[in-house]
């Protein structure tokens, strides 16, 4: 039963997708557009088509999984010289940054001033000692959840696997104990319950954006939407 719940789940939000590509990609007029002072980035603290709220919203695939801090690993492979695999202990053994940054969900809600702790993605890129030939990598979660990024953007400063958020752990709704955050990209960009590590030669899509997100997925862009690289979907 609970498979075919989570299969229900995911098939409304690939529908949603597939609305949103109808209308143009676009946020529907009447949303609030992107206002305030630039950020640290040199850009308005709010993306256009964007509203902020105080709580934080709770989206995922319907599957949330309850990973034992015992038996959490995190793999790093690919196009490494070092690959390795990082037990809880190891990964907080690496040196932790405490960082505040903002979250931008694509469905257009942005929580502002999160207070994150966690390891900088460049030092686990880092510790796998990279190949010339490493130029994209593709996350995954516990969920089997999928993402991908150029590798330069993974490596910016603010890109943080986090374990605590507001000086508390990490709840497990929003991906604990470990998740992945992206500032300078919509929110689906960072894994939840993140597992997986891959260095890759080309660009491997993630689930969202085989099912008609933005590749890219900039938020100062408005750049949600794009052609979906497969139909008729049945999870």
């Amino acid at each position: 039963m609970s498979g075919d719940f989570n299969k229900k789940l995911i098939k409304a939000k690939i529908q949603k997708s597939e609305r949103a590509l109808l209308s143009g990609g676009k946020i529907p007029q009447g949303q609030i557009q992107g206002s305030g002072p630039a950020n640290r980035h040199g850009m308005p603290k709010l993306p256009p088509g964007q509203h902020t709220v105080p709580n934080w919203p709770v989206l995922d695939l319907g599957i949330k999984p309850n990973i034992p801090l015992s038996q959490w690993q995190l793999e790093v492979n690919g196009e490494v010289e070092n690959p390795y695999v990082l037990n809880w202990g190891d990964f907080l053994k690496l040196p932790q940054l405490t960082d505040t940054s903002d979250f931008h969900c694509v469905t257009s809600w942005s929580r502002m001033d999160n207070k994150w702790t966690g390891v900088q993605f460049k030092v686990l890129a880092e510790k796998a000692k990279l190949k010339k030939t490493a130029r994209f990598v593709y996350v995954t979660g516990y969920d089997d959840y999928s993402t991908n990024l150029k590798l330069e953007e993974a490596l910016d400063d603010d890109v943080l696997l986090v374990h605590h958020w507001n000086n508390q752990p990490l709840p497990l709704e929003h991906g604990g104990p470990v998740r992945m955050i992206t500032p300078r990209k919509y929110a689906w960009k960072g894994s939840k319950w993140i597992k997986g590590i891959t260095f890759l030669k080309e660009d491997r899509l993630g689930f969202w954006e085989l099912r008609g997100y933005s590749n890219t997925a900039e938020p100062w862009e408005d750049d949600r939407y794009a052609q979906p690289q497969i139909t008729n979907f049945d999870p």
